[in-house]
C-alpha cells in the first residue's frame, strides 16, 4: 500500500501546505491538512515503521522531548486548554507511526471533545482552515523548536 507519510517525508507529496515545523534526527513535525482548526500537529517518524514496538530507544528518547516541546509550543501559540495526543497509524495510506498532538480549545463544542475531535480532519475544502493560514502558523511554530 502506498504510504502518504513516506511520500511527504521524501518531498514527493507534501501533506501540509506549510513548511516542516521541526526536522530532527528521527522525527518531523508537520501541521495536519486539510483540517478544520489550527494547532493540529503531527509528529512523524522519519523512517517507515508500522508499530511502536519497532521504535528504537533513541527514537523514543527524541519523541519524549518533542512531546514536551510541542505541548508547550501549542499552549503558547493557541492558549489551548489542553492537548490531545493519539497514535493509531491505521488509516488507509497512513500505516506509518505518527502522533497527532492537537490543541484543544476551551471553546471546543461538546460534540467534538475526545476522540470525536477527529471529525476536524474530515472537513471539506471550504470548511478547512485556508492553506495560507496554516503555512503562517507553521512558520510561527518553527521558532519554538530552534
Amino acid at each position: 500500500m502506498e504510504c502518504y507519510s513516506c511520500k511527504s517525508i521524501s518531498g514527493e507529496r507534501s501533506i501540509s501546505p506549510g513548511p516542516t515545523i521541526y526536522s530532527g534526527e528521527y522525527w518531523l513535525i508537520e501541521h495536519a491538512y486539510p483540517c478544520g482548526m489550527k494547532g493540529w500537529l503531527v509528529i512523524v517518524l522519519r523512517r517507515h515503521a508500522s508499530a511502536l514496538y519497532e521504535l528504537t530507544s533513541s527514537e523514543f528518547a527524541e519523541l519524549g522531548v518533542l512531546l514536551e516541546k510541542t505541548a508547550s509550543a501549542l499552549y503558547r501559540a493557541t492558549g489551548c486548554e489542553k492537548e490531545y495526543v493519539a497514535c493509531f497509524s491505521e488509516a488507509e495510506h497512513f500505516d506509518h507511526v505518527h502522533f497527532h498532538i492537537v490543541a484543544k480549545s476551551a471553546a471546543l463544542p461538546t460534540e467534538l471533545k475526545g476522540p470525536a475531535i477527529f471529525k476536524m480532519l474530515k472537513v471539506s475544502a471550504e470548511e478547512a482552515v485556508p492553506s495560507n493560514e496554516i503555512a503562517a502558523f507553521c512558520e510561527e511554530m518553527q521558532a519554538s523548536f530552534k
